[in-house]
């Protein structure tokens, strides 16, 4: 009977796929393979900045279609997600209307525009974003909540940098969240499902505020730096406020420079003449 079991044995591990026969990775292994797939996803989300996705052509959750470039004029902040995802992704677009709130209340309310895009083309349609954001508690955000086919989200996500694939408990991704500058290059990759607020915010207001728009005027434009200057964060309260002090403090020490000249110079001319006598 002995020999008979160590037969039988012997034929099933004949019988079994040479990897299946394979020692299973140790956990070193398996840190080294996680971290090659995260370094290699965050050079390539990094490798994007300052290129301009083409002009692709998405649908939105009323069954629109919508251009890439309807966009510009204004910067953009886009996310990915895929709406059969229960977890990280709902975690994700949940924290990002927190500070998409915090940062229209600093900068203004159609200061710039939010897009969710469902890169799971085989389930993520126009009906399915637009369940995803009344579960998420923005559909009166006023985002633009897109869709789009297979090819359009492959060319798509390689030109944002976005690194995914499949997985058995649905897609690994990167968690980022794109800002893209009014002409559509793309300016900054923010990271993580909950990110510190000034990590979106402060690219944002360098846009905004920072930057002079088309045909704006030299007081709006002063105004805005103006803004820019005294638009600060208050850790206290994770938000923005127009810190008045930083504007006087200017003012004053502009004066201060302006009387210091004025005294020097006529110190200057006193002493001017004092010699001459």
């Amino acid at each position: 009977m002995h020999h008979f079991t160590t037969l039988i044995g012997l034929v099933l591990y004949l019988a079994l796929p040479w990897h299946s026969l394979q020692a299973a990775p140790d956990a070193k292994a398996l840190e080294t393979i996680r971290e090659f797939q995260y370094d290699t996803a965050l050079k390539a989300s990094q490798d994007a900045i300052g290129r301009t996705p083409a002009d692709h052509l998405f649908t939105d959750h009323a069954g629109r279609a919508v251009r890439f470039s309807s966009f510009r004029g204004k910067p953009l902040v886009l996310s990915l997600v895929y709406t059969s995802c229960y977890h990280i992704c709902p975690m994700t677009t949940r924290h990002l209307h927190k500070v998409v709130e915090k940062a229209r209340e600093a900068l203004g309310e159609n200061s710039f525009s939010v897009a969710v895009l469902g890169f799971d083309s085989q389930h993520d349609g126009p009906q399915e974003m637009g369940f995803y954001a009344k579960k998420q508690g923005i559909e009166e955000a006023g985002w633009s909540l897109l869709s789009a086919d297979s090819e359009t989200i492959n060319a798509f996500t390689k030109e944002l940098g976005f690194v995914y694939f499949s997985s058995p408990n649905g897609f690994d991704h990167v968690v980022q969240s794109t800002v893209i500058d009014a002409k559509g290059e793309i300016y900054r990759q923010v990271y993580g499902e909950v990110f510190e607020t000034p990590l979106l915010v402060e690219p944002l207001k360098q846009l905004v505020l920072g930057r002079p728009k088309p045909n704006q005027t030299f007081f709006s434009e002063l105004a805005d730096k103006v803004r820019f200057f005294c638009t600060t964060y208050d850790p206290s309260r994770d938000g923005y406020r127009f810190d008045y002090s930083l504007f006087v403090g200017m003012i004053i020490g502009a004066l201060i420079i302006i009387l210091g000249g004025v005294f020097l110079v006529r110190e200057f001319y006193k002493g001017k003449r004092v010699r001459g006598a």
